[in-house]
Order: structure tokens, then C-alpha cells, then sequence
């Protein structure tokens, strides 16, 4: 790539063309087979207070929500937070537009939940006051699950930078990458088209081994965990695609 990613992209990245892409990409089985997993793994009981960071539009806040429990969702998008609300009539749910880093503290939440692909957008010093935040937030013997989709163990074995393209209805995307060696980043070059609009962004996506991400909740005082390569519950291993991190709050 020719040009240097900011550290921030993440700022100005979703808006309404990329959001609308993800909200049409994802089956709503999806949503519920990791709403599913979140609560079968914690073991959550109704009405549990639940923590969705970053919660892009809302997908699964409002599952959780749905199914009874009190639901904060926070995420720095304005668009994606606007239609979260608007889908979100007579539902026990609070959309907070704020960065991930900005979470309520208050040590109450049941459960906090970071899904999707975010976990690697920080650069070290926020990824550490996000996890930070995240035991601050969740109360002790509480819950947490960690998507992570840039683990090395998943993105190293076998990488090839080779574009990709996806469509859902009228909109299609021209995604290329490539691994900053030096920096342990993925970075990603997306051309969004529908109709005479077309957008160019660039993701960067902080890669970290197992045990580094490990590392970074237990000396944050989440232990206890578990690592599966997706909703259905199989372990993990080297060359999955997926790491789904489970653990528990320290008491």
C-alpha cells in the first residue's frame, strides 16, 4: 500500500456504505448461533446486565436483548449507533455512542462481550486500557468473550495476499491486504461500490499471539479460559480462522 494508515482509522472507517455492507453480510443465524455460545459458556442467568463493545449496529445487544437481559452497547460509530436506536423500540437497551475505550466502570456487568473483529483495531497502549476498562466494567466472578480474528496462530500459517471480492445486493467490495512485518499488523484496502458511489478505506488490525492476548486479560484479572474456533464450541488450534476467548473475572 502506498500510503501510511492512520493509527486511528477506525474513526472515520464506518460509515453508512461499510455499516450497510456488514448489516446485509451477516445472516441473522449467525447473531443468534454467538448469542447462543455467550450464554451457554457463561452460563448467564436472565436478566443479566450485558456489556456489547464495540457494538457496531447492533446485532447483538439486540439479541441479548430479545432473549431478556439488560443490554449497554457502546461503539464510536454515529451511523452505526443511529440505527441500533431505531431498531431497537421497547427493548431493555441502551446504545451509548462512545469510544470503545469509554466504558461505564461501575464493576456491574454480568457479562461483557467483544465480537466481531475489533479486538486488534488499538495500537498496545489503547488494546491495554481497553482490557483495562473491561475489567473495570464487569463485576467479579462475571463473564467475558473475546472474538478475535487477527490471532497470529490464525493469520500467519499460510497467508497470501491475494484480493478477494464480496457482494451482497447492490453493493460490492474489492478487499485486498497485506502483513506489516515489522508492526505485526494486517492491513486491509477496501473499494466499497453501489451505484455511481464508491469509497476507498484502509483497516489496520493489531495480530497478537494466543498467549500475548491471554497475558493481557489475566494481568487484568480475568482467568479461567477457554479458547474455540467458533459458536459451535470446537477448541482451537493453529490455522482456524477464528478465536473465540472465554474467561472469568477474578473475585
Amino acid at each position: 500500500m502506498s500510503e501510511k494508515p492512520s493509527s486511528t482509522w477506525y474513526v472515520d472507517f464506518f460509515t453508512e456504505l461499510p455499516n450497510e455492507f456488514w448489516r446485509r453480510a451477516v445472516p441473522p443465524e449467525v447473531t443468534v448461533e454467538e448469542v447462543d455460545f455467550v450464554e451457554r459458556r457463561l452460563g448467564l442467568a436472565p436478566r443479566s446486565r450485558v456489556l456489547d463493545v464495540p457494538c457496531g449496529s447492533g446485532r447483538h445487544s439486540l439479541e441479548f436483548a430479545r432473549r431478556g437481559h439488560r443490554v449497554t452497547g457502546v461503539d464510536l460509530s454515529a451511523e452505526a449507533i443511529g440505527h441500533a436506536r431505531r431498531a431497537a423500540a421497547g427493548l431493555d437497551v441502551e446504545f451509548v455512542h462512545a469510544d470503545m475505550r469509554d466504558v461505564p466502570r461501575d464493576g456491574g456487568f454480568d457479562a461483557a462481550v467483544c465480537l466481531g473483529n475489533s479486538f486488534g483495531y488499538l495500537e498496545p497502549d489503547g488494546l491495554r486500557r481497553f482490557a483495562a476498562a473491561l475489567a473495570d466494567a464487569v463485576r467479579p466472578g462475571g463473564g467475558l468473550v473475546v472474538d478475535v480474528a487477527t490471532a497470529a496462530e490464525s493469520v500467519l500459517p499460510g497467508f497470501r495476499a491475494e484480493p478477494r471480492t464480496m457482494r451482497t445486493g447492490d453493493i460490492t467490495v474489492l478487499a485486498t491486504s497485506e502483513y506489516d512485518v515489522a508492526g505485526s499488523r494486517l492491513l486491509s484496502r477496501y473499494r466499497f461500490t453501489r451505484g455511481p458511489e464508491e469509497l476507498d478505506v484502509t483497516a489496520v488490525h493489531h495480530v497478537h499471539t494466543v498467549a500475548q492476548v491471554l497475558d493481557l486479560l489475566s494481568v487484568n484479572g480475568f482467568g479461567d479460559f477457554g479458547l474455540f474456533a467458533g459458536p459451535t464450541g470446537e477448541p482451537y488450534a493453529v490455522g482456524d480462522g477464528r478465536l473465540l476467548v472465554t474467561a472469568r473475572r477474578s473475585s
